[in-house]
């Protein structure tokens, strides 16, 4: 079975779905509540201490976000509302100590988010909070199958990327990424070391808007083009094998093109990232046990795309978001008080 298969939102089982189910109105904080319950608030090795969490506007993140606020509030810290910025902002905000972390680092998409921030000496980067996280350019299965397109690099041929043309100008128009993303410098780079910039547009813009655009041209009966990862609510929609098929990248290597060949052979052009934490070095070295949280805290995949869903389907207000992180908890309360267990003893003497 094709690997991607692992990444899409069809491997998600009732029993993602489950804990969703479990999620109550009055339960927006129960969970970390009773866990300071058990707990006199002077042992607590957060108390009082604020932290500002930073994300991107990606609203799906939220819930990644707020998942760790609600742990950091089990242990006392008062996290604060958390704040949206673009990703090299939230890196150098961090670094310079207006913030304290960041959930969604994308190692090594972000490294040089990372390294331009400071690097080491002003950060701190840990964890394997969610993953392995996927991500390539995508096209409808009904064009591939009938054009045998099964590598972005067949696109150097105007006869086929003529296919993709949404304007008249007789390029594909592939639907890409946010500028100051991660992303766009990958992308900008395939164009050229897979020789795309005559015949291929980057169309760029509000990713959610552009996603949306696509869906449209799909629901049309039109052909698509356009770049994605995982998790994320599209490959919920269109989903990979059944509607579009992740195109691979062409062998030809070019000059800085990292090894982003699959084990099974496969190689969509990225590599399998990793969602790490992006801590303020200084504040790390004084909370101890905010720093074994994040060294602890995982969350699958799965679970992230079966949120995604419920926000896609109109779940996807705070409040919303919020429950949700609440059912989550409660359907893992072992595990969940587990990762504060593992925090508090950090910060024994």
């Amino acid at each position: 079975m094709h690997r991607m298969k692992k990444f899409t939102i069809k491997h998600q089982s009732r029993r993602m779905f489950r804990w969703i189910a479990t999620i109550a109105l009055g339960a927006l904080a129960l969970s970390t509540h009773l866990a300071m319950a058990q707990t006199p608030a002077d042992t607590l090795p957060g108390k009082g201490i604020k932290v500002q969490a930073l994300q991107s506007p990606v609203a799906e993140e939220t819930f990644q976000t707020m998942l760790v606020d609600r742990a950091l509030a089990a242990l006392g810290y008062a996290p604060q509302p958390i704040k949206e910025v673009e990703y090299p902002t939230a890196h150098i905000a961090i670094a310079n100590g207006d913030a304290t972390f960041l959930a969604v680092h994308w190692d090594p998409l972000h490294k040089d988010f990372y390294d331009n921030a400071g690097g080491d000496a002003k950060l701190l980067r840990m964890g394997e909070y969610a993953g392995p996280a996927a991500q390539g350019y995508l096209i409808d299965k009904a064009t591939a199958d009938k054009y045998g397109i099964t590598n972005i690099g067949q696109l150097r041929e105007p006869r086929l990327a003529k296919l993709f043309d949404n304007d008249g100008d007789g390029k594909a128009d592939m639907a890409g990424c946010n500028p100051g993303w991660g992303c766009e410098a990958m992308i900008e780079q395939h164009m050229d070391g897979f020789k795309l910039r005559s015949t291929v547009t980057h169309v760029q813009g509000n990713y959610s808007a552009l996603i949306a655009d696509t869906i449209g041209r799909f629901k049309r009966g039109s052909p698509i083009l356009y770049y994605a990862w995982t998790p994320y609510w599209v490959n919920g929609v269109l989903i990979p094998g059944k509607d579009v098929v992740w195109l691979q990248a062409p062998k030809t290597a070019y000059p800085g093109k990292p090894d982003t060949r699959l084990p099974d052979g496969s190689d969509y052009g990225f590599a399998i990232n990793t969602t790490r934490f992006v801590v303020n070095r200084a504040w790390a070295e004084k909370n101890p046990a905010a720093v074994k949280l994040f060294q602890v805290m995982r969350l699958p995949i799965a679970d992230i795309d079966a949120q995604n869903a419920r926000m896609r389907s109109g779940e996807n207000a705070q409040a919303d978001i919020a429950r949700h992180v609440s059912g989550w908890i409660k359907f893992h309360q072992k595990e969940f008080d587990g990762w504060i267990a593992q925090a508090r003893a950090a910060a024994t003497p």
